[in-house]
């Protein structure tokens, strides 16, 4: 990664790039030291500590430490992936948008990304919304009122707006993938307050500390190495063309593969099942704690976030979400029609449905090991926190995922780039 970097630095164009792209990461780092008004920051820091395991604690980390500090940027980039994840749901749902996305070419594009901000504007505005009622009913707003209410709301629109059209220009000016790298940068911000809970950690235990935090640094490169590989893998299938005269022309009779990763849906299925597993725990922490030994008392300590049943069913909402987005982004019929229409198939199996069914045999596997790879990954920060006693680590994996999938596109994004330009040049 260092090496693509440098070499893309010796290149004038991609310097700018890059350079552009450090300082809209640098606005963003300032958004996110600017409070809005009317909202005690202390009181709030303590509320959400307690809530770390729940959807709000994963907000906080997506955020970069905004959401529990009530900045501008508090809500981040969360609305513009609702939106973005809902208009893609939308648009198989939808046959008009379908055709739209499938038909319209650069004007569908166009029209889809257009309905995905205002699709964000107005998630940003519920969500807004409800993170004002959950401040003014804790007591956690130093004045409260209409004018309070309307001056909080409106900045946290305006402020996850304005990241929106940050990410945009990134994408447009930038190295690509904007959203993707103000997520990265807002979650490695937060490296700094984990070296911080680490260090008091160790303070604490001791002798004991320092063999946690060792054991700890080295399970995390191997987590990255396990990343890495797995975001690289792939089964390629191997595929060859008929070949055809056209004239006095052969045309054809090339092999090639069908590529499918094995992590197709990348961290989409964890951040789903997160926020679903953990919205049971969410609504309890906002009722009254009911008396020790009770009913209630027990059912909360089997849907807590450190409870084996939580790592059961949230282990299983991975695997059903991988499928269902490897199902959306990759469809064995249209890939079976397309190498038809093309004049390609699979060694050994007939075009048509034969074809199809190995396609989504050979799908089928593959998501499941990166299903449970996946799980793995989410559920092992939880276990290791559960045993020591450390709930910072809750949502370390999904950190650990986005941070090494983006860095892992960003390279792959310059590497492109550059090659680009090598063709250009030759071609003049």
């Amino acid at each position: 990664m260092i090496q693509t970097i440098r070499k893309a630095w010796g290149v004038p164009e991609l310097r700018k790039k890059i350079i552009f792209t450090i300082l809209i990461l640098l606005i963003f780092r300032l958004g996110n030291a600017i409070p809005v008004p009317y909202v005690n920051t202390a009181l709030l820091q303590n509320y959400l500590n307690n809530m770390s395991t729940t959807v709000l604690g994963l907000y906080n980390v997506m955020s970069g430490g905004a959401f529990a500090e009530a900045t501008v940027f508090a809500l981040g980039v969360q609305p513009y992936i609702n939106s973005s994840i809902i208009i893609q749901l939308l648009t198989i749902a939808i046959p008009a948008l379908e055709r739209l996305a499938r038909d319209g070419g650069e004007a569908g594009k166009k029209k889809i990304a257009s309905i995905t901000r205002y699709a964000t504007v107005a998630i940003a505005l519920l969500q807004g919304f409800g993170y004002y009622m959950l401040m003014r009913n804790y007591g956690i707003l130093e004045q409260s009122g209409v004018w309070q209410a309307i001056v909080i709301i409106v900045s946290f629109v305006a402020g996850s707006s304005f990241v929106m059209w940050l990410g945009e220009q990134v994408n447009e000016f930038g190295i690509g993938n904007g959203i993707s790298i103000i997520l990265f940068a807002g979650i490695v911000s937060r490296v700094p307050t984990m070296i911080q809970q680490g260090g008091a950690y160790i303070a604490q235990k001791g002798g004991a500390g320092w063999l946690h935090m060792i054991l700890l640094v080295i399970g995390i490169l191997l987590l990255f190495m396990l990343i890495v590989h797995v975001s690289a893998a792939e089964r390629r299938i191997p595929v060859q063309y008929a070949k055809r005269q056209v004239g006095r022309k052969m045309y054809g009779g090339q092999a090639s593969t069908l590529p499918m990763k094995v992590n197709m849906s990348g961290v989409l299925p964890v951040i789903f099942a997160q926020s679903i597993a953990s919205l049971p725990a969410t609504i309890a922490a906002f009722l009254p704690r009911p008396a020790e030994g009770s009913f209630g008392a027990s059912f909360l300590n089997a849907i807590d976030t450190k409870s084996v049943l939580y790592l059961i069913f949230y282990f299983l909402m991975i695997i059903g979400f991988s499928y269902f987005y490897a199902t959306i982004q990759f469809n064995p019929v249209e890939i079976s029609n397309n190498l038809k229409r093309q004049g390609g198939f699979i060694p050994g199996f007939r075009p048509g449905k034969p074809t199809s069914d190995f396609i989504a045999k050979v799908l089928g596997k593959i998501t499941l090991f990166g299903a449970i790879y996946l799980g793995i990954v989410a559920i092992a920060p939880l276990i290791v926190g559960k045993a020591l006693g450390n709930n910072a680590l809750a949502i370390g994996g999904t950190s650990v995922i986005i941070v090494v999938g983006v860095a892992l596109e960003t390279v792959q994004a310059l590497e492109s780039q550059m090659l680009m330009r090598q063709y250009k040049g030759f071609l003049e």
